[in-house]
């Protein structure tokens, strides 16, 4: 399913141009799709990996409208070809969906400076100076625009063995609040999304993890998990997708530093 929206019979997100980071699969792929559905342009960006079967397939059907781009954001000169890139495949940036994070656990006694700095590197650091990068483009333009960080519910609490993980989580929507404050005088808004357990091929990573660190079957906590949800199930990425297609539009204009919980109700705040 492709979410996409109309206001006064035009698409949503008509002449806009978005920027989406770590999006070859799961939730930034399907914002994508719902962002070009939408009328939207979209430059694609991963790690420097073959496109995915689902990228490849909105390729084939977006054509002019989309680019793949490799990109770790990790990197300054990576992260500023990202933004350049985008510019001069479109001549503008209106939106960020800073999506690209990894994820690792283990025991708070076992953790190590490798698993801390592969963490904060990604999740907190790439995803705050390509924020930087995209708003003093947004700046320079002087046209506004909307900047969405993607956080967890993780981030609203502690886990015994996903603290590093949650502290980053934690660190974007603090940034997100932040940015927001320094940036509403150009008229850029900047919110957050924090999903919960999302089925994505993330989550079996993670479900492996756990299934070592607290002895389960694979499979076990990825299924506890969906059933201790409110709604009962585990969310999918168009959940998300829907959250960001309104974050991305004039319809949250008057919206800026808030992270939003799309949860199925774990989270309440």
């Amino acid at each position: 399913m492709t979410i996409s929206v109309q206001q006064n019979g035009a698409p949503l997100l008509e002449g806009k141009v978005a920027l989406l980071s770590g999006a070859n699969g799961g939730i930034g792929l399907a914002v994508a799709y719902a962002y070009l559905a939408s009328g939207a342009k979209c430059v694609i960006a991963d790690l420097p990996v073959d496109p995915s079967a689902g990228v490849e397939a909105l390729l084939k059907k977006y054509g002019d409208n989309v680019a793949y781009v490799h990109g770790d954001i990790t990197q300054a000169e990576a992260r500023h070809h990202l933004v350049n890139a985008t510019l001069a495949q479109f001549g503008q940036i209106d939106v960020l969906f800073n999506n690209a994070a990894v994820f690792d656990m283990g025991p708070l006694l076992e953790a190590s400076e490798a698993q801390f700095d592969k963490l904060f590197n990604v999740n907190v650091k790439g995803m705050f100076f390509l924020m930087q990068d995209v708003a003093n483009a947004m700046v320079k333009a002087g046209n506004g625009g909307k900047i969405i960080n993607m956080a967890s519910q993780a981030g609203r609490r502690g886990e015994a063995l996903v603290a590093h993980y949650c502290a980053t989580k934690a660190a974007v929507i603090s940034y997100t609040q932040s940015a927001a404050l320094a940036l509403a005088e150009h008229g850029i808004t900047v919110n957050g999304i924090s999903p919960g357990v999302v089925d994505t091929p993330m989550w079996d990573h993670v479900d492996a993890l756990f299934a070592k660190y607290e002895h389960r079957q694979p499979g076990e906590k990825k299924k506890l998990v969906g059933e201790e949800v409110p709604l009962g199930r585990m969310g999918v990425p168009t959940d998300i997708a829907g959250t960001a297609l309104f974050l991305a539009s004039s319809l949250s204009d008057y919206i800026t530093a808030q992270t939003y919980n799309v949860d199925g109700g774990n989270v309440m705040s």
